[in-house]
């Protein structure tokens, strides 16, 4: 699968160092692949990666875009931990046919199938938009973007976020937006009549601005808006839009 890059963390600080910084609790790597993020202290998105406990190191399969950033961030934190941190030349495989040795299963939604970390990167051509779209599951560098505060993009039931592990960079305001408040905004699915740009500004019926509309596949979309403007019809450019029944 091309797009992808693998970073090695190793030490025997790992756990304890990545523990303290990601969304995840760690400790869930014994079960299989573990959804994360990096968020500013702020609690914006820097970074969305899939890590994979390995043999005395943890993989991070994250956009390739995003690795070298994630790396210095990651670097910048170590200070004294026992921890090293490198780029390696593993690809991932994923797909959703019949799961080759040694594959897991995504974390995020058992529709997005298996991946799989070796010498040779592949893709069984499934239409990953489709199953996105249909499954609100946001992409890195389109629904996920430096202002995305994780909890509006769905982390909770995509399981990339714990609330029990503790501390960790961001954390004081995802719990505070768990705990203390209803979210006015977030990632929902859209019935779309025609199509629009990625990022074209979402309108109301009356030329309020309600929100974005990202990818769209089949008739759906997935659209970032504040909910209480989610009404009637909308409009993105050309495309006509309706907030999506649930469960359809």
């Amino acid at each position: 699968m091309n797009g992808r890059a693998v970073i090695e963390v190793t030490g025997e600080d790992r756990e304890s160092f990545l523990q303290g910084l990601v969304t995840n609790d760690l400790r869930r790597l014994k079960d299989g692949l573990v959804y994360a993020a990096l968020l500013t202290p702020q609690g914006k998105y820097l970074a969305d990666f899939i890590m994979k406990g390995d043999d005395g190191r943890i993989l991070i399969d994250v956009d390739e875009r995003l690795a070298p950033g994630l790396l210095q961030r990651l670097s910048m934190y170590r200070l004294r931990a026992d921890v090293r941190l490198a780029v390696t030349d593993l690809k991932v495989s994923r797909g959703t046919g019949p799961a080759p040795e040694g594959a897991l299963p995504d974390p995020r939604d058992p529709a997005l199938g298996w991946r799989l970390y070796g010498e040779a990167g592949t893709d069984d051509g499934t239409d990953w938009d489709a199953i996105r779209v249909a499954h609100l599951v946001p992409e890195t560098g389109i629904e996920l973007t430096p202002e995305t505060y994780i909890l509006e993009a769905g982390f909770e039931r995509l399981h990339g976020v714990d609330f029990r592990k503790g501390c960790y960079v961001g954390q004081e305001v995802t719990a505070r937006m768990k705990h203390k408040t209803d979210l006015r905004k977030g990632l929902v699915g859209v019935e779309v009549d025609g199509v629009a740009p990625v990022g074209t500004p979402i309108l109301t019926e009356d030329g309020r601005e309600a929100g974005t509309i990202f990818t769209q596949s089949g008739g759906r979309g997935i659209a970032h808006l504040r909910l209480d403007r989610a009404n009637g019809v909308m409009t993105a450019g050309q495309a006509r839009l309706r907030l999506a029944e649930p469960g359809q």
